[in-house]
Protein backbone atom coordinates (compact mmCIF):
# COMPACT_ATOMS: atom_id res chain seq x y z
CA UNK A 1 0.00 0.00 0.00
CA UNK A 2 1.53 3.73 -0.87
CA UNK A 3 1.92 5.57 2.39
CA UNK A 4 0.58 9.36 2.36
CA UNK A 5 3.87 11.74 1.29
CA UNK A 6 4.60 14.59 3.72
CA UNK A 7 3.64 17.78 2.25
CA UNK A 8 4.31 20.96 2.96
CA UNK A 9 4.35 24.29 1.11
CA UNK A 10 3.96 27.99 1.89
CA UNK A 11 5.96 30.08 0.13
CA UNK A 12 6.74 33.43 1.42
CA UNK A 13 3.98 35.43 -0.98
CA UNK A 14 1.25 33.34 0.63
CA UNK A 15 2.33 34.92 4.27
CA UNK A 16 2.27 38.33 2.12
CA UNK A 17 -1.42 37.76 0.75
CA UNK A 18 -2.52 36.53 4.36
CA UNK A 19 -1.60 39.82 5.37
CA UNK A 20 -3.21 41.71 2.37
CA UNK A 21 -6.55 40.28 3.33
CA UNK A 22 -6.33 40.82 6.78
CA UNK A 23 -6.10 44.51 5.41
CA UNK A 24 -8.37 44.57 3.29
CA UNK A 25 -11.22 42.83 5.20
CA UNK A 26 -12.66 46.01 6.67
CA UNK A 27 -13.15 47.70 2.85
CA UNK A 28 -15.56 44.45 1.73
CA UNK A 29 -18.90 43.64 2.67
CA UNK A 30 -18.96 40.15 2.03
CA UNK A 31 -16.48 37.25 0.93
CA UNK A 32 -16.77 34.51 -1.06
CA UNK A 33 -15.26 31.46 -0.66
CA UNK A 34 -14.40 29.21 -4.04
CA UNK A 35 -13.92 25.76 -3.25
CA UNK A 36 -13.15 23.22 -5.65
CA UNK A 37 -16.41 20.26 -5.57
CA UNK A 38 -14.34 17.72 -5.73
CA UNK A 39 -12.41 18.30 -2.56
CA UNK A 40 -14.48 20.36 -0.31
CA UNK A 41 -12.76 19.99 2.55
CA UNK A 42 -9.54 20.28 1.63
CA UNK A 43 -9.94 23.03 0.06
CA UNK A 44 -11.27 25.15 2.48
CA UNK A 45 -8.85 26.84 4.43
CA UNK A 46 -8.58 27.05 7.66
CA UNK A 47 -6.14 30.35 8.27
CA UNK A 48 -8.76 31.87 6.01
CA UNK A 49 -11.79 30.90 8.09
CA UNK A 50 -10.35 32.54 11.30
CA UNK A 51 -9.24 35.96 9.22
CA UNK A 52 -12.62 36.16 7.83
CA UNK A 53 -14.77 35.34 11.55
CA UNK A 54 -17.80 36.81 11.05
CA UNK A 55 -17.47 38.51 7.71
CA UNK A 56 -20.84 37.55 5.80
CA UNK A 57 -19.95 34.63 3.73
CA UNK A 58 -20.75 32.45 0.47
CA UNK A 59 -19.22 29.44 -0.85
CA UNK A 60 -18.71 28.32 -4.43
CA UNK A 61 -18.38 25.09 -5.20
CA UNK A 62 -16.35 25.51 -8.49
CA UNK A 63 -15.78 22.39 -10.90
CA UNK A 64 -18.74 21.08 -10.40
CA UNK A 65 -18.72 19.95 -13.53
CA UNK A 66 -15.75 17.72 -12.95
CA UNK A 67 -17.59 16.68 -9.29
CA UNK A 68 -19.70 13.98 -8.71
CA UNK A 69 -23.37 15.70 -9.17
CA UNK A 70 -25.02 13.56 -6.58
CA UNK A 71 -22.25 14.44 -3.95
CA UNK A 72 -22.25 17.88 -5.15
CA UNK A 73 -25.85 18.11 -4.29
CA UNK A 74 -24.98 16.88 -0.70
CA UNK A 75 -23.13 19.28 -0.12
CA UNK A 76 -24.89 22.21 -0.69
CA UNK A 77 -27.46 20.98 1.72
CA UNK A 78 -24.87 19.98 4.28
CA UNK A 79 -24.28 23.56 4.04
CA UNK A 80 -27.32 24.97 3.87
CA UNK A 81 -28.12 23.22 7.37
CA UNK A 82 -25.34 24.94 8.93
CA UNK A 83 -27.00 28.10 7.62
CA UNK A 84 -24.17 28.66 5.02
CA UNK A 85 -25.38 29.73 1.25
CA UNK A 86 -24.07 27.72 -1.35
CA UNK A 87 -23.96 27.05 -4.96
CA UNK A 88 -22.58 24.79 -7.26
CA UNK A 89 -20.41 26.56 -10.60
CA UNK A 90 -18.27 26.35 -13.34
CA UNK A 91 -16.03 29.02 -13.97
CA UNK A 92 -14.50 27.80 -17.22
CA UNK A 93 -17.96 27.03 -19.16
CA UNK A 94 -19.97 29.67 -16.81
CA UNK A 95 -22.28 27.29 -15.81
CA UNK A 96 -24.23 28.64 -12.28
CA UNK A 97 -22.53 31.79 -12.50
CA UNK A 98 -25.36 33.83 -13.06
CA UNK A 99 -26.88 32.76 -9.55
CA UNK A 100 -23.31 34.47 -7.77
CA UNK A 101 -24.96 38.24 -7.73
CA UNK A 102 -28.65 36.70 -6.60
CA UNK A 103 -26.50 34.98 -3.87
CA UNK A 104 -25.04 37.54 -2.56
CA UNK A 105 -27.90 40.35 -2.70
CA UNK A 106 -29.82 37.21 -0.42
CA UNK A 107 -26.81 37.19 1.72
CA UNK A 108 -26.91 40.80 2.52
CA UNK A 109 -31.04 41.65 2.56
CA UNK A 110 -30.58 42.86 5.85
CA UNK A 111 -28.06 45.43 5.14
CA UNK A 112 -29.78 46.22 2.17
CA UNK A 113 -32.50 46.76 3.69
CA UNK A 114 -30.50 49.21 6.10
CA UNK A 115 -28.71 50.91 3.68
CA UNK A 116 -31.63 52.18 1.67
CA UNK A 117 -33.53 53.31 4.82
CA UNK A 118 -30.89 55.55 5.35
CA UNK A 119 -30.97 56.49 1.79
CA UNK A 120 -28.05 54.66 0.27
CA UNK A 121 -29.97 52.84 -2.67
CA UNK A 122 -27.69 51.23 -5.28
CA UNK A 123 -25.34 51.46 -2.76
CA UNK A 124 -21.84 49.66 -4.25
CA UNK A 125 -21.55 46.03 -3.20
CA UNK A 126 -17.99 44.87 -2.45
CA UNK A 127 -17.77 41.41 -2.51
CA UNK A 128 -13.68 39.54 -2.10
CA UNK A 129 -12.63 36.67 -3.63
CA UNK A 130 -10.86 34.24 -1.70
CA UNK A 131 -9.58 30.26 -2.46
CA UNK A 132 -6.64 27.99 -2.39
CA UNK A 133 -4.37 28.33 -5.21
CA UNK A 134 -5.62 27.34 -9.12
CA UNK A 135 -8.95 27.34 -7.85
CA UNK A 136 -10.68 29.46 -9.98
CA UNK A 137 -11.18 33.08 -8.78
CA UNK A 138 -9.43 34.89 -11.32
CA UNK A 139 -11.87 33.03 -13.98
CA UNK A 140 -14.78 33.53 -12.04
CA UNK A 141 -14.06 36.96 -12.21
CA UNK A 142 -13.26 37.32 -16.19
CA UNK A 143 -16.50 35.66 -16.16
CA UNK A 144 -18.40 38.01 -14.28
CA UNK A 145 -16.74 40.85 -16.44
CA UNK A 146 -17.48 39.15 -19.41
CA UNK A 147 -14.03 39.93 -20.21
CA UNK A 148 -10.29 39.05 -19.75
CA UNK A 149 -9.41 41.68 -16.93
CA UNK A 150 -7.78 39.07 -14.65
CA UNK A 151 -4.91 36.74 -15.25
CA UNK A 152 -5.84 32.95 -15.73
CA UNK A 153 -3.69 30.05 -16.00
CA UNK A 154 -3.98 26.62 -15.14
CA UNK A 155 -1.48 26.65 -12.60
CA UNK A 156 -0.94 28.18 -8.85
CA UNK A 157 0.36 30.75 -8.02
CA UNK A 158 -0.72 33.16 -11.06
CA UNK A 159 -2.37 36.15 -9.07
CA UNK A 160 0.09 37.97 -6.53
CA UNK A 161 -1.71 41.26 -5.94
CA UNK A 162 -5.22 42.26 -4.85
CA UNK A 163 -7.12 43.94 -7.11
CA UNK A 164 -10.42 45.06 -7.69
CA UNK A 165 -12.96 44.86 -10.48
CA UNK A 166 -16.31 46.47 -11.34
CA UNK A 167 -18.87 43.99 -12.00
CA UNK A 168 -21.72 45.44 -13.67
CA UNK A 169 -23.58 48.22 -12.05
CA UNK A 170 -22.95 48.88 -8.27
CA UNK A 171 -20.74 45.71 -7.69
CA UNK A 172 -17.24 45.52 -7.18
CA UNK A 173 -15.07 42.15 -6.63
CA UNK A 174 -11.72 42.28 -5.06
CA UNK A 175 -9.49 39.41 -6.50
CA UNK A 176 -6.85 37.75 -4.13
CA UNK A 177 -3.59 35.71 -4.69
CA UNK A 178 -4.50 31.73 -3.87
CA UNK A 179 -3.30 31.03 0.06
CA UNK A 180 -2.38 27.72 1.43
CA UNK A 181 -1.70 27.40 5.15
CA UNK A 182 1.53 26.58 7.16
CA UNK A 183 0.91 23.18 7.77
CA UNK A 184 -1.00 20.44 6.83
CA UNK A 185 -1.94 18.26 10.18
CA UNK A 186 -3.83 15.66 8.02
CA UNK A 187 -1.43 14.71 5.26
CA UNK A 188 -4.59 13.83 3.20
CA UNK A 189 -5.27 17.20 2.76
CA UNK A 190 -2.35 18.10 0.87
CA UNK A 191 -2.69 14.97 -1.48
CA UNK A 192 -6.05 15.46 -2.15
CA UNK A 193 -4.95 20.03 -3.03
CA UNK A 194 -1.91 17.91 -5.04
CA UNK A 195 -4.36 15.99 -6.66
CA UNK A 196 -6.22 18.72 -8.04
CA UNK A 197 -2.99 21.05 -9.13
CA UNK A 198 -3.46 23.27 -6.18
CA UNK A 199 0.54 22.75 -5.25
CA UNK A 200 2.52 22.92 -8.15
CA UNK A 201 3.70 19.34 -9.44
CA UNK A 202 7.55 20.08 -9.13
CA UNK A 203 7.87 19.82 -5.79
CA UNK A 204 5.88 16.64 -5.24
CA UNK A 205 7.04 12.77 -6.49
CA UNK A 206 4.50 12.73 -9.27
CA UNK A 207 4.82 8.34 -9.09
CA UNK A 208 4.32 8.42 -5.60
CA UNK A 209 0.93 10.74 -6.04
CA UNK A 210 -0.37 9.28 -8.71
CA UNK A 211 -0.01 5.88 -7.26
CA UNK A 212 -2.06 7.36 -4.11
CA UNK A 213 -4.55 9.21 -6.37
CA UNK A 214 -5.06 5.33 -7.79
CA UNK A 215 -5.82 3.95 -4.13
CA UNK A 216 -8.45 7.05 -3.10
CA UNK A 217 -10.08 6.15 -5.86
CA UNK A 218 -10.67 2.29 -5.80
CA UNK A 219 -13.07 2.62 -2.97
CA UNK A 220 -15.67 4.77 -4.07
CA UNK A 221 -15.47 4.56 -7.85
CA UNK A 222 -13.65 0.92 -8.27
CA UNK A 223 -14.40 0.73 -11.89
CA UNK A 224 -12.95 4.44 -12.92
CA UNK A 225 -9.55 3.20 -13.65
CA UNK A 226 -10.25 -0.25 -15.27
CA UNK A 227 -12.63 1.38 -17.91
CA UNK A 228 -10.70 4.41 -17.97
CA UNK A 229 -7.47 2.22 -19.53
CA UNK A 230 -9.21 -0.68 -20.26
CA UNK A 231 -7.59 -2.81 -17.75
CA UNK A 232 -8.93 -6.72 -17.18
CA UNK A 233 -10.82 -6.75 -13.61
CA UNK A 234 -9.01 -9.89 -12.46
CA UNK A 235 -5.26 -8.59 -13.58
CA UNK A 236 -5.91 -5.50 -11.45
CA UNK A 237 -7.43 -7.16 -8.38
CA UNK A 238 -4.26 -8.05 -6.44
CA UNK A 239 -1.92 -5.79 -7.54
CA UNK A 240 0.11 -3.01 -5.52
CA UNK A 241 -0.81 0.71 -6.87
CA UNK A 242 2.69 0.59 -8.21
CA UNK A 243 1.85 -2.06 -10.26
CA UNK A 244 -1.13 -0.91 -11.70
CA UNK A 245 0.49 2.70 -12.79
CA UNK A 246 2.99 -0.04 -14.90
CA UNK A 247 -0.05 -1.25 -16.37
CA UNK A 248 -1.58 1.98 -17.49
CA UNK A 249 2.19 3.09 -19.05
CA UNK A 250 2.43 -0.60 -20.68
CA UNK A 251 -1.29 -0.45 -21.86
CA UNK A 252 -0.54 3.38 -23.05
CA UNK A 253 2.93 2.30 -24.88
CA UNK A 254 4.65 4.14 -22.37
CA UNK A 255 8.06 2.35 -23.14
CA UNK A 256 11.69 2.99 -22.86
CA UNK A 257 14.56 1.10 -24.24
CA UNK A 258 14.30 -2.56 -23.47
CA UNK A 259 10.92 -2.47 -23.02
CA UNK A 260 10.85 -0.65 -19.39
CA UNK A 261 7.75 1.37 -18.99
CA UNK A 262 7.86 4.53 -18.36
CA UNK A 263 6.16 5.25 -14.91
CA UNK A 264 6.88 9.07 -14.47
CA UNK A 265 4.77 9.29 -18.02
CA UNK A 266 2.08 7.16 -16.94
CA UNK A 267 1.41 9.08 -13.34
CA UNK A 268 1.62 12.40 -15.26
CA UNK A 269 -1.50 10.93 -17.66
CA UNK A 270 -3.13 9.93 -14.56
CA UNK A 271 -2.76 13.11 -12.65
CA UNK A 272 -3.96 14.77 -15.93
CA UNK A 273 -6.93 12.83 -17.02
CA UNK A 274 -8.03 13.31 -13.06
CA UNK A 275 -8.10 17.08 -12.99
CA UNK A 276 -9.33 17.41 -16.57
CA UNK A 277 -12.09 14.84 -15.80
CA UNK A 278 -11.24 12.66 -18.24
CA UNK A 279 -11.22 9.83 -15.81
CA UNK A 280 -14.56 10.69 -14.57
CA UNK A 281 -16.35 12.92 -12.52
CA UNK A 282 -15.41 12.11 -8.84
CA UNK A 283 -15.84 14.15 -5.79
CA UNK A 284 -12.88 12.40 -3.18
CA UNK A 285 -14.31 13.76 0.18
CA UNK A 286 -18.01 13.33 0.97
CA UNK A 287 -20.10 14.77 3.81
CA UNK A 288 -19.90 11.63 5.91
CA UNK A 289 -15.78 12.77 6.03
CA UNK A 290 -16.19 15.69 8.00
Amino acid sequence: MAEAQSIQWFPGHMTKTKRQIEKTLKLVDAVAEIVDARIPISSRNPVLDRIIEQKPRVILLNKADMADPVQTKRWIGSYKSKGILAIPIDCKSGKGIQNFIPLIKELLKNRIAIWESKGMVCRTIRVMIVGVPNVGKSSLINRMSKQSKANVEDRPGVTRDNRWFTIGKGFELLDTPGVLWPKFEDQKVGEHLAFTGAIKDDVLDVEHLACRLIQTLQPRYPTAIMQRYQLEKTAIADMEFYEILRAIGKKRGMLMSGGVVNTERAAIAVLDEFRSSKLGRFTLEQVEDL
